[in-house]
């Protein structure tokens, strides 16, 4: 539940990010397929990783508030480390992967 809970976070911070800055069309499109990524729980590693690299590339090049991208790209991190969770499309397709196991 909480890593769904920090998807959707970071989903909404980069939609949010999308809609309040200009930004070139290139880098709304992969922000804005990032978040629906993320939102889903589909390839999140993946998915975590480009926003979190969209998010320091924006902190560095872009107008506007640096502590939000700052925690976007934390959270961003955060998910591509994590993984997506037990309520996500990864976890149907892929199978859940537990790195303790049980006795």
């Amino acid at each position: 539940m909480g890593l769904w809970c920090l998807r959707l976070v970071a989903a909404t911070g980069a939609f949010h990010y999308l809609v309040t800055s200009p930004q070139s069309l290139l880098s709304t499109v992969i922000e804005g397929a990032a978040g629906l990524l993320l939102c889903a729980g589909l390839w999140t590693p993946i998915a975590g990783a480009v926003l979190a690299s969209l998010a320091v590339s924006s902190l560095f090049f872009a107008t506007g508030d640096p502590w939000f991208q700052f925690l976007l790209a934390g959270m961003s991190a955060a998910l591509a480390m994590l993984g997506p969770g037990a309520w996500s499309i990864d976890a149907r397709l892929f199978g859940r992967k537990r790195l303790i196991r049980e006795r």
